[in-house]
């Protein structure tokens, strides 16, 4: 009879484990470029729901590109997000207002191929949604948006130090002399102009934090 009583008591605490282990977030992978990978990857993640963001380069041909080297490829952003607190359209509609999507020479101050727009689609879902997504937001701008939606292929990862620039404790020479990278970081996105360029283009509907 001993048994089954060790048996039970075995079952019931495997029962009230699982009763009381917290649930896994669901996540899902989004890949965007909008210019300078810092500036993107500081206002992804601020979004809430979204878990975390890494700068990389993607959409170009060369294996295991470098800062100093990534001809071809994008300055691009990869999101890890939960879908159960932003959708994936709300993520594409946020960060369409946070760019320039009339420019597609580059963002702001930066300019050439790898600081152009780009939203990189993992699944034929995705791509309908983004498109869908630069639709509606051309309409509510009343302009043509340059922001194409593209098949994403191999996203590399950039160098640690580019990882959480914007946070970043480093001292660093600027043209203002040495800073705290989190305050050069913020002299060079001031002195870039996004800001109030994205303002000037979205006005309310534009995306700050």
């Amino acid at each position: 009879m001993r048994l089954p009583t060790v048996l039970t008591l075995v079952l019931s605490s495997l029962l009230l484990v699982a009763q009381g282990a917290p649930a896994q977030a669901r996540t899902e992978k989004a890949i965007v470029a909008g210019g300078c990978f810092w500036c993107v990857e500081s206002d992804v993640e601020s979004m809430s729901g979204v878990i975390s963001a890494v700068s990389g380069y993607t959409g170009g041909n060369k294996a295991n590109p470098t800062y100093e080297d990534h001809e071809g490829h994008y300055e691009a952003v990869e999101i890890v997000f939960d879908p159960d607190r932003i959708s994936y359209a709300e993520l594409m509609a946020r960060f369409l207002r946070s760019i320039d999507v009339t420019d597609s020479g580059g963002q702001f101050c930066d300019r050439g191929s790898a600081y152009r727009t780009a939203i990189f689609a993992l699944n034929a879902e995705q791509k309908a949604t983004a498109q869908a997504a630069v639709a509606e937001a051309g309409a509510s701008l009343g302009r043509d948006i340059v922001t194409p939606v593209l098949s994403a292929g191999t996203f590399w990862k950039a160098e640690d130090y580019h990882q959480d620039y914007y946070r970043g404790t480093n001292i660093v020479l600027t043209r203002a002399g040495p800073k705290k990278q989190s305050s050069a970081y913020k002299f060079y996105r001031k002195a870039c102009g996004r800001d109030a360029r994205v303002k000037q283009i979205w006005g309310d509907q534009a995306f700050s934090h």
